[in-house]
């Protein structure tokens, strides 16, 4: 069964040993962003005029899509970003929630007992590499991508893990990077520029 955006993402965001390649605040736009383009590629919304607009309120058959579908059809009218904070503020646990019960993912305990955190683990290690493996060479060759990796590659782009997804790539291949996310879909370049203004001012005050 193919993998949903964000459980792709969501790998491609994480070494094999469970460890974040984002931090916390970038980690949350990006699978924000996921969740949102999922429900953009299942048509169930748009993004225009710097909003979420709901085209389609037929509950999606993936349990958390439905959720954030009922919000949005409760709440119509705010912006792209306000809705990037929102879904980011629970994304992570959401989407590792979802791939535990997918059995994509084993959650481990790790750190001292007062200070213990949950640690994602692949279930297999195969699984979790093949959509950076995917992407990454997909763009080092130049082979033409369908329309959920070219998301994915905007994902990976705007969230700033491009440096380690072409970790060693010819300068060709970052050019054709950005070449692929500006030939997606208007709507969905409507979406990156929101996060990639988010994941900017998230940096911001990661530094400072």
């Amino acid at each position: 069964m193919p993998l949903l955006l964000g459980d792709e993402f969501f790998f491609v965001a994480h070494d094999d040993y469970g460890q974040q390649r984002l931090f916390a605040s970038a980690l949350g736009y990006g699978l924000a962003a996921a969740l949102l383009a999922e429900l953009h590629l299942a048509g169930r919304v748009t993004f225009a005029d710097g909003h979420v607009r709901v085209r389609d309120t037929h509950p999606p058959a993936d349990p958390l899509q439905h959720l954030i579908l009922s919000r949005l059809i409760a709440e119509p009218g705010h912006p792209i970003r306000t809705w990037l904070a929102y879904v980011a503020d629970t994304a992570y646990v959401q989407v590792a929630q979802r791939m535990w019960h997918a059995g994509l993912l084993l959650p481990e305990q790790v750190g001292r007992l007062w200070r213990q955190r949950t640690v994602y683990l692949p279930a297999d290690i195969n699984t979790a590499a093949w959509p950076g493996a995917r992407l990454s060479q997909g763009l080092r060759h130049g082979r033409p991508l369908g329309d959920t990796d070219r998301v994915l590659a905007g994902l990976v782009l705007h969230t700033q893990l491009d440096a380690s997804l072409l970790d060693g790539a010819p300068s060709y291949a970052r050019g054709y990077l950005q070449e692929v996310v500006d030939e997606v879909q208007p709507p969905v370049r409507a979406l990156f520029g929101d996060l990639a203004a988010a994941v900017g001012n998230a940096v911001l005050s990661h530094r400072t």
